[in-house]
C-alpha cells in the first residue's frame, strides 16, 4: 500500500522538544536539573558551517551554539546559549533576552514540511545538519508566537 502524502505540514509530526534560548545556558540548565531532579547535563558544542553548513536567512553563517539537553520521555528541553552570530539564537537573545525559542517536531521530511509552512506564511529562518539528521528553523513568531522547528532524522 502506498503511503499517504500528508495534507497539513504538520499533519505526522510528534512533538518532541521546547527550545530556549539563554546568555548563559548552563545556568538554566542547571536550575531545570535542579527542579527536576535530572543530572546536570554535558553541553554539546554544535559544528560549524564546514560540518553544518548552516544557512541563516538564506546566507551561509558560522553561527554555533552550546546545547544542554534535558530529557522528559517523548519530550525534551533544549537550552541554546549562542556562540557565534549571526543566528535565529542570537536574533531571538538580543531581541527578547532569555526565553522559549521555539517548539520542535519530528519529521519525515523537513523539507517538504518546510515547503508547506511557507505556503501558509511561515517561512524557513535557518537550517542545518548535525551528525544523524538535519534541521529547519520557520519563523513562526507572527502566525503562532512561537518560532518552529523540524527536525528529520536519518534511517539507521
Amino acid at each position: 500500500m502506498a503511503e499517504q502524502r500528508p495534507t497539513a505540514p504538520l499533519q505526522n509530526a510528534t512533538l518532541c522538544q521546547i527550545g530556549f534560548v539563554a546568555q548563559d545556558g548552563a545556568r538554566i540548565a542547571g536550575k531545570f536539573a535542579r527542579l527536576t531532579g535530572l543530572p546536570m547535563p554535558e553541553p554539546i558544542l554544535t559544528d560549524g558551517f564546514e560540518k553544518a553548513h548552516t544557512l541563516h536567512r538564506g546566507t551561509p553563517t558560522q553561527a554555533t551554539a552550546k546545547l544542554f539537553f534535558l530529557n522528559f520521555g517523548q519530550v525534551a528541553i533544549e537550552i541554546i546559549e549562542p556562540v557565534g552570530a549571526p543566528s535565529t539564537w542570537r536574533e531571538f537573545l538580543d531581541k527578547h533576552g532569555d526565553g522559549v525559542h521555539h517548539i520542535a517536531f519530528t519529521v519525515r521530511s523537513a523539507d517538504q514540511s518546510a515547503a508547506m509552512l511557507a505556503a501558509e506564511g511561515v517561512p524557513v529562518v535557518q537550517s542545518g545538519v548535525f551528525e544523524g539528521g538535519k534541521y529547519i528553523y520557520l519563523e513562526g513568531e507572527k502566525e503562532l508566537s512561537v518560532l518552529l522547528e523540524l527536525l528529520e532524522f536519518n534511517s539507521p
